[in-house]
């Protein structure tokens, strides 16, 4: 009966145990999750920034309410195409609306900005009216160009550090690493926007994703041409079972061709590109400096 009673006790000890760790894990799973949700953007705020995160806060929901009110009320607001700008330029906790209230902001303080320029410098009436709708146009069109062009330098540094990461999954991969282990190397040694792409990447497939969900959604981040053939051929790759090695090697050689190409593009734009400060600018300048004495003599000559 004691020997019963003292196995149950043992038993029912190890039972409790095993549900306390069982309990401990996920908790600390959970917590190593929302931990690594800091990668995204998403990091909690320190102390001394509290103050400063709330008022963030509250001007980021006026903002995406008007943004709201924004986009219901005009036409023409293509929230999907704002969403691509955003993400392409690396802003991935700004949300299309949002970004649209700010928009208005801008929009709002260049109008009023430019109206009290016009009374506390006495401009004529008729000149404060003409320019007034053009700053209230400066204002909402500058915050999209701006995030555009921050786009598009961003897309071009992927496209140039491209070839570097294939090569470096190149080396990984045939020296025996699997394509996960040689993503992780890689995101680790590359900086800049590629980088942080690839550890979006990795994190996502640490929250559940697949590799494949993984890399279009990486795709889906830096549309770029570079970009759309590594991914596809990853993916091609892991779907027929081909080397990716080989595949890889090939896709290095052929972005390095384009990168070539693209270069020699831009050589021959050039010229034309320099064409009109080379006539406009340089070129008065240059004549007032040989033919200016030579004209100021002539003068004299004649009225002399």
């Amino acid at each position: 009966m004691i020997f019963t009673l003292i196995v149950g006790l043992t038993l029912l000890g190890t039972a409790v145990a095993l549900v306390a760790g069982a309990v401990g894990a996920g908790r600390a799973r959970m917590a190593q999750n929302l931990g690594q949700i800091g990668l995204y953007g998403f990091a909690i705020a320190p102390p001394d920034a509290q103050g400063q995160s709330r008022l963030r806060a509250a001007v980021d929901s006026l903002a995406t309410r008007v943004g709201e009110m924004a986009v219901g009320r005009l036409t023409g607001l293509d929230e999907e195409a704002v969403r691509k700008q955003l993400m392409s330029a690396g802003m991935y906790s700004v949300s299309p609306r949002r970004f649209t209230g700010y928009r208005v902001f801008a929009a709002l303080s260049t109008f009023l900005l430019w109206l009290w320029l016009g009374v506390t410098m006495t401009m004529p009436g008729v000149l404060v009216a003409l320019v007034a709708p053009v700053a209230l146009l400066a204002g909402w069109v500058v915050p999209l160009t701006l995030v555009r062009r921050r786009a598009e330098r961003r897309l071009a540094t992927i496209d140039y550090d491209l070839p570097e990461l294939i090569d470096l999954l190149v080396v990984t991969v045939e020296a025996g690493l699997g394509f996960g282990a040689s993503l992780q190397i890689a995101s680790e040694r590359l900086e800049g926007p590629l980088g942080l792409e690839l550890r979006l990447a990795l994190q996502e497939q640490t929250m559940g994703l697949s590799t494949t969900d993984a890399l279009r959604n990486m795709l889906e981040r830096a549309d770029t041409p570079a970009m759309r053939s590594f991914v596809r051929s990853m993916l091609q790759g892991e779907t027929l079972g081909v080397s990716i090695g080989q595949i890889m090697r090939s896709l290095a050689h052929e972005m390095r061709k384009r990168r070539r190409a693209s270069a020699e593009e831009r050589a021959q734009k050039a010229p034309i590109k320099i064409l009109f400060p080379l006539i406009f600018l340089i070129f008065p300048a240059m004549f007032a400096i040989l033919l200016g004495p030579a004209i100021f003599s002539f003068l004299k000559a004649i009225g002399g």
